[in-house]
């Protein structure tokens, strides 16, 4: 993955730019091959055999990858660059929407092949090219884009080709930029300084790491390389964070669990916010909270009001945007072959209650932080609190975002209870809405039907939903916020239980997709057809609950098995294919950085050393 704050890359070993959404994570795609062979990309591939080795420069997000032929030895740099001389916290804010790359030669020489593909909007788009001596330029349609080669290309079936010969000492520079069809045409970096802007854009990133350094513990290189993947999935001009830069990755092959992850959840940004809180500065709390008052469309229903049964929504675009809607594109074929591709995600019209819990989580994390409430935001939390106090007794479609039925899944009851005590925690900062009294005593009644509903003396553990006895890893959420102990009796049985019974090869699921136990028979768990891999986040929330329950040695062989399974740069997705390893889902995830994190810092409590 690049990233530049506003957006995201994927390459991969060949040196070919597989994905890239221009200006924004959501924007559509001008490279889009990750989900059809004829959908775009921009590859700078040595002729003939090679093997790849890749890193990224060191605390930054500039891919090196270097190649070895059977002739020499040659380097390509990848980057999304920054505006020259960005640092610290203003990494991402106005980025000139470019792609930089550099080959540099090694020793011996190494003939590389250059094609450029653009195919705007997900592939349908072929566009008209024109060179322009060492460069190329689309014309039509709503994108501009521009580019220069160190030598001169060739031009034919709407793409664009270019041979290479590097020796040692040699540093080709080739930049690819975006703009806006109104505007005036845009101006590639010369190729003789894209060396230098790449170089600038990793200071860039090592000075935003210098002051964002969350971790001394044993994990440290991993916990700080995800903290640098999430800022990389951060929407800076707003402070939202997208669960991943990528749509329709499958999380099984053929499937139809195929779904567009590059939007804002409540939920998945909050937990970043969690994971990151030590290394983030005030301001970009700030951010944060600006973005989810504003696009909870303060002042009014903020939050939800339980006075006209609103809710807050569960995800918005990176820009606030409310109306996601989901639609197939059907001519891409999608990742091995697994249709439909789309874009737009329709769980953004459902009703899941645990969001509640996971803001206000963040915001008495961030108290301290972030000051004195403005009144908007004083009002906001509160709303947030009166609504789980009037709706948690209402079935919704659970963290998991189950196309069926709605339920009343306990997570959902369990992060109701997290933010009725989180409100109460923060009412002295809430002035004249804040209701102590009345918030304490609806956690208390939360509280006590989880205890009573939630279990399942079937299976002797906590359950999915009330009165089921299908398990749901998100049980392990009680320790994790403390609701309940890991040692209690109950809690530890749960957490066994997950452990034995929901794991496959040592990798635990979100749920087993076919167990209806509770669901009155109904077939499949979440309304969906096919199976899916195991959830890297569970996996860590696993680790984490086994190092509150006082095993730090199972919870440490839990972690460095799971992080194992990361791609050769650390970077994990969403799933893991029980049966071949693979990664599944859509890539880099935030959601299994964020656990990565968490999982590292309760490990470490568990021993005694490290803090996060």
């Amino acid at each position: 993955m690049l990233a530049d704050g506003n957006s995201a890359a994927l390459v991969d070993r060949r040196g070919s730019v597989d994905w890239l959404c221009l200006p924004r994570f959501d924007s559509p795609a001008l490279f889009a091959r990750l989900l059809d062979p004829d959908a775009g990309h921009w590859s700078i591939t040595p002729r003939g055999p090679f093997e790849a080795a890749r890193r990224y420069l060191p605390g930054s997000l500039v891919l090196e990858t270097t190649f070895t032929t059977a002739t020499g030895v040659a380097r390509l740099r990848d980057a999304l660059a920054v505006p020259q001389g960005q640092r610290g916290h203003d990494l991402g804010l106005r980025p000139p929407h470019e792609l930089l790359r550099e080959v540099e030669g090694v020793s011996g020489e190494v003939l590389f092949d250059v094609d450029l593909v653009p195919r705007p909007e997900y592939g349908l788009v072929r566009p008209l090219l024109r060179l322009t001596g060492s460069g190329v330029r689309t014309f039509g349609g709503p994108n501009q884009i521009a580019a220069r080669f160190p030598v001169p290309p060739e031009a034919g079936d709407a793409a664009v080709h270019a041979r290479l010969r590097v020796t040692p000492g040699q540093r080709l520079g080739f930049s690819l930029v975006w703009a806006p069809p109104e505007t005036a045409p845009p101006e590639p970096t010369a190729p003789g300084r894209v060396p230098e802007r790449i170089a600038d854009t990793a200071e860039a990133w090592r000075s935003w790491e210098a002051e964002h350094d969350i971790y001394r513990g044993p994990h440290r290189d991993l916990v700080r390389f995800s903290a640098r993947v999430l800022k990389g999935l951060s929407y800076r001009p707003t402070g939202a964070v997208v669960a991943a830069p990528t749509t329709s990755l499958p999380e099984t092959a053929g499937g139809e669990r195929n779904w567009d992850y590059r939007y804002a959840w409540i939920r998945d940004a909050s937990l970043t916010l969690e994971a990151l809180h030590l290394g983030t500065c005030p301001d970009e709390a700030s951010d944060f909270v600006s973005f989810m008052t504003s696009a909870a469309g303060m002042p009014g229903a903020a939050g939800g009001d339980a006075r006209t049964g609103s809710s807050l929504q569960i995800m918005y675009g990176v820009g606030g945007e409310h109306d996601l809607s989901e639609r197939e594109l059907p001519h891409l074929r999608g990742r091995w072959d697994s249709r439909p591709a789309r874009a737009g995600n329709g769980a953004w019209t459902q009703t899941q209650l645990d969001v509640h819990g996971e803001l206000l989580n963040a915001l008495h994390l961030y108290r301290e932080r972030l000051g004195d409430l403005h009144p908007e935001i004083q009002r906001f939390a509160a709303g947030l609190a009166d609504t789980a106090a009037e709706r948690w007794t209402e079935p919704d479609a659970g963290m998991w975002e189950m196309r069926g039925p709605p339920r009343h899944h306990l997570s959902s009851k369990v992060l109701c209870w997290v933010a009725l005590d989180r409100a109460v925690e923060l009412a002295p900062r809430l002035g004249r809405h804040a209701r102590t009294a009345a918030w304490a005593a609806e956690r208390d009644r939360v509280r006590a039907a989880v205890l009573r509903r939630g279990w399942s003396e079937r299976r002797g553990a906590y359950a999915q939903a009330f009165d089921s006895d299908a398990l749901d890893a998100a049980a392990l959420l009680m320790p994790l916020y403390g609701f309940l102990p890991a040692t209690d009796p109950r809690m530890a049985a749960t957490i066994e239980a997950i452990a034995r019974d929901l794991t496959e090869d040592g990798l635990v699921l979100r749920y087993r997709v076919n167990d209806d136990r509770g669901t009155g028979g109904d077939g499949a768990a979440d309304g969906l057809a096919g199976d899916e891999g195991t959830f890297v986040l569970c996996s860590f929330w696993l680790a984490s609950a086994l190092a509150l329950a006082g095993h730090p040695g199972r919870a440490e062989v839990l972690f460095d098995r799971v992080t194992g399974f990361a791609n050769d740069l650390g970077l994990l997705a969403e799933e893991i294919d029980p049966r071949g390893g693979g990664l599944l889902g859509n890539f880099p995830q935030a959601f299994s950085h964020v656990g990565l994190i968490n999982a590292a810092a309760a490990i470490d409590r568990a021993h005694g050393d490290g803090r996060v």
